[in-house]
C-alpha cells in the first residue's frame, strides 16, 4: 500500500464550497480586551478525507463543537498539525493575507511527516478565502491588530494499533487577535531552558505538530512562574540554541547577524524567511549557522551583543530584553533599532503603506 501522502487528494476534481446557516450571532470585544486566541468567530470551515472518496463535505457553517469516536487517532497517536495565518484590514477597506502559499505549503510538509494526506493547495486557500468572507466583520481595522487564521489537520479514524490514520479532518478556525505577549510592544523575558528537550534531529521539531508543544508546556509554565515571557529552548547537547517556544530567534552583534540554521529540529518560519530576505535585500550581515548559548554569553560579556529579537507570525517582531541562562542574566537595555526597523517594514508591507517588493501580500479576492 503506498504511503499516505502519495494518497494526498491533489488529484481530487475541485471542491464546491458550501455555506451553511450562517449567522452572526456574536459580539466582537473591543480591540484593547483582544489579546491572543480569546475570542472565535461566528463560523468556522472543515472538510473530511477518507481513501475512498477523497475530500468531501467542504463547507462553512456556523462555529459548534464536533464530535469525534473515542478511538479517533489523534487521541492515542497526536496525528495533528496546524497552521498560524493573518489577515490584515487596510485602509481603504480590503482585507489582505501574508504568504499564505508558504503557509500551504508547510502545512503540506508537516503533513508528509506525520503520514496525514496532503490538503491541496487549491482547497487549503478556497477554504481560507471562503471563511474569512463570511466572517470578514471580525477583521480588525486598529492598529496592532489583525485576524489570525488556524488552518488545522488531524487524524480521525477509530481504531487502535500504531498506524497511520485513513480518515481525517481539515479545518480552519478565525480569531481576532492584539499583542501576542501580555507585555504588549515592550521588550519580552526569555528563560534559556538547560534541563528540558524540546525536539532534536529527526524529530518533529520542523513540524508545527501539536506533539511538538505539548513537550515544551511543563518548562514554559516553570518560566512563566519565574515572570518570563517564553521559554528558549537549545538542542539534544544543550548548547546549540534552537528556538523560543513561539518564535524564532535572532542575535545582533556589533559586526554580524546570526539566527540558528535550519538543522531538522528548528521550525522554518515564515517571518524568519521573510526577515532573512530584509535583511538581504540591506545587505546585512547576516548568518545561518550554529550559535551556542555559551557563545552569545561569551559575547555579551565583551559588550558584543547589541540586540536580540524573535520573529513568528503570532508575534511578528518580539524584542528580546533579557536572557537567563542558569544563574547568569544578560539584560539588553539598547535601543533595538534593528528589530523596530524590520517590524516597521513588515507592518508597512502588510498594511499596504510600503511597496511589497517581494511579492509576499495576496488579497482575499485573489485566492
Amino acid at each position: 500500500m503506498p504511503h499516505p501522502q502519495k494518497l494526498s487528494g491533489m488529484e481530487s476534481p475541485a471542491i464546491k464550497i458550501q455555506l451553511q446557516n450562517q449567522s452572526q450571532n456574536k459580539t466582537i470585544p473591543p480591540a484593547q480586551t483582544l489579546g491572543f486566541g480569546n475570542y472565535f468567530s461566528d463560523h468556522w470551515f472543515s472538510s473530511h478525507f477518507s481513501e475512498a472518496q477523497g475530500w468531501t463535505q467542504a463547507k462553512v457553517e456556523p462555529y459548534q463543537n464536533f464530535s469525534l469516536d473515542p478511538a479517533a487517532a489523534v487521541f492515542h497517536y497526536g496525528q495533528a498539525l496546524f497552521e498560524g495565518m493573518k489577515a490584515f484590514r487596510r485602509a481603504d477597506g480590503s482585507i489582505w493575507l501574508f504568504r499564505p502559499e508558504f503557509n500551504s505549503q508547510r502545512f503540506n510538509d508537516g503533513a508528509e511527516r506525520l503520514c496525514l494526506h496532503q490538503v491541496p493547495k487549491e482547497l487549503f486557500l478556497k477554504a481560507i478565502k471562503a471563511l474569512v468572507e463570511a466572517d470578514s466583520r471580525w477583521v480588525p481595522t486598529e492598529p496592532g491588530c489583525a485576524l489570525y487564521i488556524r488552518p488545522t489537520l488531524i487524524g480521525t479514524e477509530a481504531f487502535l494499533g500504531v498506524r497511520p490514520s485513513h480518515e481525517q479532518i481539515f479545518f480552519v478556525i478565525l480569531s481576532p487577535v492584539g499583542s501576542y505577549y501580555s507585555e504588549g510592544a515592550a521588550p519580552v523575558k526569555i528563560w534559556v531552558e538547560h534541563n528540558a528537550l524540546r525536539a532534536a534531529a529527526g524529530g518533529l521539531g520542523a513540524v508545527k505538530a501539536g506533539a511538538n508543544y505539548a513537550a515544551s508546556l511543563q518548562a514554559a509554565l516553570q518560566a512563566k512562574k519565574q515572570g518570563y515571557a517564553q521559554v528558549l529552548w537549545l538542542n539534544a547537547d544543550h548548547q546549540g540554541i534552537e528556538e523560543v517556544g513561539t518564535m524564532n530567534v535572532f542575535f545582533v552583534f556589533n559586526n554580524e547577524i546570526i539566527t540558528p540554521a535550519l538543522n531538522g529540529s528548528i521550525l522554518p518560519g515564515g517571518v524568519r524567511d521573510s526577515v532573512l530576505k530584509l535583511l538581504r535585500h540591506w545587505n546585512k550581515p547576516v548568518v545561518e549557522r550554529r550559535i551556542t548559548i555559551q557563545e552569545v554569553h561569551e559575547r555579551f560579556n565583551k559588550g558584543e551583543l547589541v540586540e536580540a529579537f524573535g520573529t513568528g507570525t503570532a508575534a511578528t517582531i518580539s524584542r528580546i530584553g533579557e536572557l537567563q541562562w542558569q544563574d547568569k542574566r544578560m539584560t539588553l537595555s539598547g535601543q533595538h533599532q534593528l528589530s523596530q526597523e524590520i517590524l516597521t517594514t513588515l507592518t508597512g508591507i502588510q498594511m499596504g503603506t510600503l511597496p511589497d517588493q517581494f511579492g509576499w501580500m495576496r488579497s482575499l479576492q485573489s485566492l
